[in-house]
């Protein structure tokens, strides 16, 4: 058991400030991101436009192409699919008690990764690519986007059951925190009893561990380019990639991977520090994570579906009833609107936590004074860290006493 209650412990380090391997990995991943930026634009300004080279029978490679990619790349760090993942990874990870800063910077290398070696067989003079490229109803294009629409909502709706189950966890220890009184030995058998699904869930979700084990799930996801933003951008390298120099076309995925690594980044950044306040004490453990992470969970499931539904309309050409109405719904900017809402959540929550007084009332209901007489039920610190402790790690340390 002491594995489990030194979780809160490992959070608990990262959340009132960030350490000194905080702060490294924040220092690399941010010099990493301007990196991409010198480079990309230092190339396009200093060296392609410099040389007016043509681009097609009217146009001129210059600085408006690359902001244009750059561009591209800031829209889709936006995706709803980006966010949903980025998101509930980060809330899973921290909730366990490990590093969640860099899932949004990981995911975002390996979804740039498929754009960038696609781009790099085209300047390598792979012009068999082109035709299959431009071509979105080429077998290449279709059976990538068959593969990165599976992976992206298969693991939406397993991050957003994980951390479901979670929350459900929690909101029993919220309940039980009203009544002013905890029975340690029924929570532990709360939390553990979650039945066979759960335990699946926990078994499949414990490959996502580490924030870097994100950049194979970007790069999965990233094979479904059927995405505007990155057949626009393939669209444009492969049209040059007959007359224009290697470097020239590669700048394009680098400004591509700059845009977008810059936001997925700083969105992991901004949730590990959102959640890492939540889940600096106990009480604040639970009341947040009432909040925010039910907004994770239901943008992780709503989107998984719609992803996996638009497939299922695709593939089978449905074009009337709910489900074609559900499949055709535009998740391009939805991704915006994610964003907003979880930052609205945050601030609302730590204002309602802060001139509610929510630490100091639960904190006087679950004193010794407000117990019944003649029996201890007091909810101490060390009862709630072991309590939000099962609840944060998920089923991760509940399949491993299951296997034991």
């Amino acid at each position: 058991m002491s594995d489990v209650i030194s979780a809160p412990a490992a959070a608990t380090r990262g959340a009132a400030r960030w350490d000194r391997a905080d702060k490294l990995s924040i220092l690399g991943m941010v010099g990493f991101v301007v990196l991409l930026n010198v480079v990309g634009w230092a190339v396009l300004v200093l060296v392609i436009a410099p040389q007016n080279l043509a681009l097609g029978s009217t146009g001129v490679f210059g600085v408006g192409l690359g902001f244009t990619a750059f561009l591209l790349g800031v829209r889709h760090a936006f995706d709803a699919d980006h966010i949903a993942a980025i998101d509930n990874t980060t809330r899973k990870l921290v909730g366990e008690g490990k590093p969640g800063l860099s899932t949004g910077f990981w995911f975002s290398l390996g979804h740039s990764s498929v754009v960038f070696g696609l781009s790099l067989l085209l300047a390598l003079g792979v012009s068999v690519l082109v035709g299959p490229v431009q071509d979105e109803n080429s077998q290449l294009q279709q059976i990538l986007g068959l593969i990165g629409t599976i992976v992206a909502g298969v693991f939406l709706i397993l991050i957003g059951l994980m951390n479901l189950f979670a929350v459900i966890g929690i909101a029993r220890v919220f309940r039980q925190m009203r009544a002013g009184g905890l029975d340690e030995a029924e929570l532990e058998r709360q939390l553990h009893n979650r039945g066979f699904l759960a335990r699946l869930l926990g078994r499949v979700m414990r490959r996502v561990s580490k924030p870097w084990h994100m950049y194979p799930v970007g790069l999965l996801m990233g094979l479904g380019f059927d995405t505007a933003t990155q057949v626009a951008l393939l669209v444009l390298a492969a049209g040059s990639a007959l007359t224009l120099p290697w470097y020239a076309i590669l700048v394009l995925p680098l400004l591509f991977a700059a845009g977008m690594s810059l936001f997925d980044t700083a969105d992991g950044i901004f949730m590990a520090r959102a959640y890492g306040w939540a889940f600096l004490k106990p009480v604040r453990k639970v009341f947040y994570n009432l909040t925010v992470t039910v907004l994770s969970v239901i943008v992780a499931l709503v989107v998984g579906v719609i992803v996996l539904i638009g497939l299922l309309v695709e593939k089978l050409d449905i074009d009337t009833g709910p489900l074609a109405a559900i499949g055709t719904l535009d998740l391009n900017y939805v991704g915006y609107t994610v964003v907003a809402l979880f930052v609205l959540t945050w601030l609302v929550a730590l204002a309602i936590w802060k001139f509610g007084r929510i630490e100091e009332r639960y904190s006087t209901a679950t004193s010794p004074g407000s117990q019944s007489p003649g029996h201890d039920h007091t909810v101490d610190q060390h009862q709630l860290e072991q309590a939000t402790a099962f609840s944060g790690r998920g089923e991760a340390a509940c399949a491993d006493q299951q296997d034991q």
